[in-house]
């Protein structure tokens, strides 16, 4: 699970890549990459393991180097930030978080909000009260986050940064979707547009099928049970 969410006024374009192309070692992971993330948008990317969507993230949020190509964050090149300016930009919540200290619960959500702590925009206290009601982690505020189980310790890094994953879940709450498949954006555009039976199992490698929902219209997507 790699998360990345940045929140600004409309019509900002927050993240781009054109032509990406990102190494890993000698081997070429990303080839060619072109997507946009604009502000006030959920972009959710979708592919199988292996598609590159780490890769993609860590290089959005200026923590993987670009072999080719150059990330925009806010319009300026990734590489002219620094550190504190972009903590103050991009929130990212990585795979796998191991913490080697018996931090509290809250104190991790805390952790959130430091890149703020030298302005005024909003009270800390207010906000990490908010997003841990948000989370629904106020009854173990006091807990060690080690103690956590996954669950527990997912929704606690929900309530720091927002996550989204899952084709189900990038269906009902994504504005756009980027497919990945071993390396390259095969389809970007809205769920109810790129999630196609035929795609979506070319990319997965298992036959699925997109319906809508009977009630809302959303994309629906499961394996097909008549083969």
């Amino acid at each position: 699970m790699w998360g990345l969410v940045a929140q600004f006024p409309a019509p900002l374009r927050f993240f781009s890549s054109p032509a990406l192309h990102v190494r890993l070692g000698s081997r070429v992971v990303l080839h060619g990459v072109s997507v946009t993330a604009r502000a006030a948008e959920v972009l959710a990317l979708v592919g199988p393991n292996g598609a590159g969507k780490s890769t993609l993230l860590g290089a959005l949020a200026a923590d993987l180097p670009a072999a080719e190509g150059v990330v925009r964050i806010l319009g300026r090149p990734a590489s002219e930030w620094s550190a504190p300016e972009l903590a103050l930009r991009r929130a990212v919540l990585p795979q796998a978080a191991a913490l080697s200290f018996p931090f509290t619960v809250e104190g991790v959500v805390r952790m959130g909000r430091a890149p703020w702590a030298a302005t005024a925009i909003e009270d800390d206290d207010t906000a990490v009260a908010e997003e841990m009601a948000r989370a629904e982690v106020t009854a173990f505020a006091t807990r060690p986050f080690s103690a956590l189980s996954g669950g527990e310790r997912a929704r606690a890094g929900d309530a720091v940064v927002v996550v989204l994953h899952d084709l189900g879940l990038a269906a009902a709450y994504a504005h756009r979707v980027a497919i990945l498949r071993a390396g390259e954006v095969v389809a970007d555009g809205p769920p109810g547009e790129v999630f196609s039976d035929r795609l979506l199992s070319e990319v997965y490698d298992q036959e699925v099928e997109a319906l809508p929902h009977p009630r809302t219209g959303a994309v629906l997507v499961t394996p097909r049970r008549d083969l």
